[in-house]
């Protein structure tokens, strides 16, 4: 039997994947798009619970069973938290300390309040999800907000005679050692981890990573490969590609309004190559070394500035970190350089057939977890073979490098001589670089990722997790 006929699965998020608004009294709820929503509607057949935090404040325990009684439409489960707490965890700790070192950024301040508030809330998911867990069940636990779950999930099961899987999925790199070592809290934050039965990573290279760190750290024992053994647990670990439905975009593509959209958009930028950006406001996307490469490339070839634009969108995030409001300060854009920036978001069908009519996009993470808008591109470039320009640090080149134009993003002069090149390839080398991403992106979509995690997780099940990781 598959996983998706034998088990009950429950996934845990920090935010639910739900938007809930208050409407004429009540509370109603709306599913939200994103990467592991499509993942887990791939698993036709699998009964789930999704567990997380609703995103808002409620305190009135009638509310509360409003709110609750809204979301079991959507097989999602709240977990309440009061605003402070959420503050702290999710920007305090989350965003402000953990998320810029596994991101290999320096100079990050330690706080033990964020860091009691990251402990409390993975506690409160702990006490809530245990009671609701039934022995037998899948339990999967999503990034690097909820470390500290699975040991202490895991404790609670236990306690309460509960036998249960639980893979952890982490959806940012994993850095070396000495970054994760200016971590004070970084053995807790592992040994929390290790409670796994699985623990999933995008690349090899985050994948390794952590299980040095593990044997360096730890003392744990890692000498079979992808197997961690440690307090007398063996542990899984894998590298699992994560992608996106491709099929979305070729059916959006399609649809009348885009096509007309296109079509508007191609006449507007007639005679025009178009270089299309699409980023969160994020420091480890790199945006000003792309504005600045951009420049630069401009620069090099005076002749090209008036017949290349770059279209930057940068969807606003965490706007209410202090270093992310300075970040938007800096993206000043130089007088007289050809350049559409856009601090908003964009509606998908906005986005599909700006993807289309683009003859390149630029990407230049200084470290990325994979970076889908690279998969995104190239879902939508059936017609026109669009190049893909790749900073080597977005986790996405270490497996799309032959089919793209990979650089460094800190070194302005590769930066342009990688735009350059890209707007003067070959048409059959364009062609055939566009095919090797297609096969890929096509290859690895986002429910071949969440099948594949859940039937390795499933094997975890019983006798055989005992004995090995196969």
């Amino acid at each position: 039997m598959s996983v998706d006929e034998q088990r009950r699965l429950i996934v845990v998020s920090n935010r639910l994947p739900v938007s809930v608004k208050r409407v004429d009294g009540g509370y109603q709820s709306s599913i939200s798009s994103g990467g592991l929503v499509t993942a887990l509607s791939g698993l036709k057949s699998t009964k789930f619970q999704w567990f997380g935090w609703p995103g808002i404040e409620v305190k009135d325990t009638a509310d509360r069973e409003q709110v609750s009684q809204s979301l079991e439409e959507h097989s999602a489960c709240p977990i309440f938290l009061n605003s402070d707490l959420a503050h702290e965890h999710y920007n305090g700790f989350s965003n402000r300390i953990l998320w810029p070192i596994l991101h290999y950024q320096s100079g990050v301040t330690f706080d033990d309040g964020p860091w009691q508030a990251y402990r409390r809330v993975n506690e409160l998911f702990a006490d809530q999800i245990a009671n609701a867990a039934d022995s037998g069940n899948l339990i999967w636990i999503h990034d690097y907000h909820l470390m500290l779950l699975p040991g202490l999930l895991r404790s609670r099961l236990e306690q309460q005679g509960k036998s249960c899987a639980i893979g952890f999925s982490l959806h940012t790199p994993f850095p070396a050692g000495d970054f994760w070592r200016a971590l004070p809290v970084r053995k807790q934050l592992i040994d929390g981890l290790l409670a796994s039965d699985l623990i999933g990573f995008h690349t090899d290279e985050y994948k390794q990573n952590f299980i040095d760190t593990c044997s360096n750290l730890l003392g744990a024992h890692t000498e079979i490969p992808n197997q961690i053994q440690y307090k007398n647990r063996l542990v899984c670990i894998g590298k699992f590609i994560v992608g996106i439905d491709p099929q979305k975009f070729t059916d959006t593509l399609k649809a009348p309004e885009v096509v007309e959209r296109i079509k508007t958009l191609e006449e507007r930028y007639k005679g025009m190559t178009v270089i299309v950006g699409v980023d969160r406001l994020d420091h480890i996307k790199g945006l000003t070394q792309k504005l600045k490469g951009f420049d630069s490339f401009l620069d090099d070839h005076p002749e090209l500035r008036n017949k290349v634009v770059l279209i930057q969108v940068a969807v606003p995030s965490r706007e209410d970190v202090k270093e992310y409001q300075e970040l938007e300060t800096e993206l000043t854009t130089p007088d007289g350089t050809p350049l559409l920036y856009m601090h908003r978001s964009v509606p998908f069908n906005e986005l599909a057939a700006l993807y289309a009519i683009a003859d390149a996009c630029l990407l230049t993470s200084t470290r990325d977890g994979m970076n889908l808008v690279s998969f995104e591109y190239v879902a939508c470039q059936e017609k026109r073979n669009g190049v893909l320009i790749l900073s080597e640090f977005a986790g996405a080149a270490s497996f799309m490098r032959e089919g793209s134009i990979c650089f460094h993003p800190a070194n302005k002069t590769e930066m342009s001589e990688a735009i350059f090149k890209a707007l003067n390839l070959d048409p059959a080398e364009r062609k055939r670089k566009f095919e090797q991403l297609r096969e890929f992106v096509h290859k690895y979509t986002s429910s071949q990722w969440g099948q594949t995690f859940l039937e390795k997780l499933n094997a975890r099940v019983g006798d055989k997790a005992t004995r090995n990781c196969a």
